[in-house]
């Protein structure tokens, strides 16, 4: 049977080489094959071989020679050594240089098919392993975080910053702001990133589960446990834990997480071997953990072991102009998942969504759109799409006349795009210049 991969037999005994390219021709390689080293060179210059099989001893330059030409040239054609004058030292030096393996004169066929299918094999997976990598630090980007503001400029530099380190990293944040998915990547772009990131959502289980749900446990530890399992800071092993809304756990739990983030060591319930483990903790929390610190109700070396690092994200209402793009994105991913024409979504649209106070955040904003893909009637959602779940807030403080709407919203974009004129204008939908004059007439000032 044929394949596509090429071999090259480089042998100064025609013998040696007719023999093994009829061999190798029956067993479906292509094979060329030359009588030295200019020859072969002559071929590897033209073609592209996958592995070579070259004799030791040959007039000109000799095989171990022309191996580490090759390597010099390209280090992944597979080079296995052949010789009538078989030594440890001749062999030594070959693998020294990069050869696959030796082997020696007379040579066995069936043996010699073994050794070059292995190497084939043992090439193609570390190929595949570095296409699989590849494929990974390419999804581990993190294209879902969206937004143009400086604020959401600073996160993607702080994960940045952080994420090649083992640093614990707390993420702030209210709720639907994406704190997870900053957490993940921070998980994807560090050494970790080819182990798992296991979440632990700390609000959603029952503290009387939580035990057996970080630490897993043995058969027969309580009612209902009848096969051993493990938990989750077992399967984190050589990972990332993610602590989600870990301001929720009660004082015994902060007891045990802190003796375990100390010593990287815990026993399953109902078990007595300690076990191991090697991960790295991301927390996030949308509670005041310095009050609760205060107040008693959170441990303060737990904090301080937790708060090493610190990300917060700001809300959506403090980044409008993150809004458009994060619209743009969802309408795009969502209709293509429910198979809807939608494409887009209008200027007036736009302007009603910026008027919105956003209490949900980016999770808001994505059900707000979803919801709109449905009942859009044509390709472009309009106001009569949007809806919100709670009462329209405006964040425009209160003011009777439109000069006082328009100063108010005016100082509202200026403080959202830290006064960057340039940004503030694109929002308003206004040149530079009518912006200068408003912020003269106004008396409009940065606090």
């Amino acid at each position: 049977m044929k394949n596509d991969t090429a071999i090259l037999i480089v042998d100064d005994e025609q013998s040696v080489r007719n023999s093994l390219q009829k061999w190798f021709v029956t067993e479906g390689f292509n094979v060329s094959t030359a009588k030295n080293a200019d020859e072969a060179m002559a071929i590897l210059r033209s073609q592209s071989i996958d592995l070579v099989l070259l004799d030791i001893k040959m007039p000109g330059m000799n095989g171990i020679e022309f191996n580490r030409w090759i390597r010099s040239q390209n280090p992944d054609i597979i080079v296995i050594m052949m010789t009538a004058f078989a030594s440890v030292d001749t062999a030594v030096e070959a693998l020294k240089d990069g050869a696959y393996d030796y082997v020696a004169k007379p040579i066995d066929p069936d043996d010699l098919t073994h050794i070059v299918r292995n190497a084939l094999e043992k090439r193609s997976l570390a190929t595949e392993n570095t296409q699989l990598k590849q494929q990974i630090a390419a999804l581990s980007m993190p294209e879902d975080i969206i937004g143009e503001s400086p604020k959401i400029k600073h996160v993607l530099e702080m994960v940045a910053a952080v994420a090649n380190t083992d640093a614990t990293v707390m993420i702030r944040g209210e709720s639907g702001t994406g704190k997870e998915l900053v957490a993940r990547a921070i998980h994807s772009n560090s050494a970790r990133r080819y182990a798992p990131i296991i979440s632990v959502n700390c609000g959603a289980v029952a503290e009387s589960l939580l035990e057996s749900e970080l630490f897993g446990h043995e058969k027969g530890a309580f009612t209902g446990a009848s096969a051993r399992r493990k938990g989750k800071l077992e399967r984190a092993h050589k990972g990332t834990v993610f602590f989600d809304e870990i301001g929720t756990i009660g004082t015994k739990m902060q007891v045990e997480l802190l003796r375990v983030l100390e010593s990287k060591r815990f026993t399953r319930v109902g078990g007595e071997t300690p076990i191991d483990v090697d991960f790295r903790v991301i927390s996030a929390t949308n509670h005041d953990l310095e009050a609760a610190v205060a107040a008693g109700a959170f441990r303060e070396d737990l904090y301080f072991r937790l708060n090493v690092f610190s990300i917060t994200i700001p809300p959506l209402r403090d980044r409008a102009e993150d809004i458009e793009p994060l619209a743009k994105y969802f309408v795009t991913r969502i209709a293509r998942s429910m198979s809807r024409p939608v494409k887009s979504i209008s200027k007036e649209g736009i302007q009603m969504m910026l008027t919105y106070d956003w209490p949900g955040n980016i999770r808001e904003l994505r059900n707000v759109i979803e919801r709109a893909i449905v009942l859009c009637k044509g390709d472009t959602i309009e106001p009569p799409d949007l809806s919100f779940p709670f009462t329209f807030r405006s964040k425009q403080p209160a003011g009777d006349t439109l000069e006082e709407v328009e100063k108010a919203h005016m100082q509202r974009v200026l403080e959202r795009c830290d006064w960057n004129i340039s940004q503030a204008a694109k929002l308003l939908d206004i040149d530079r210049t009518t912006l200068y004059s408003k912020i003269k007439k106004f008396d409009l000032r940065q606090p």
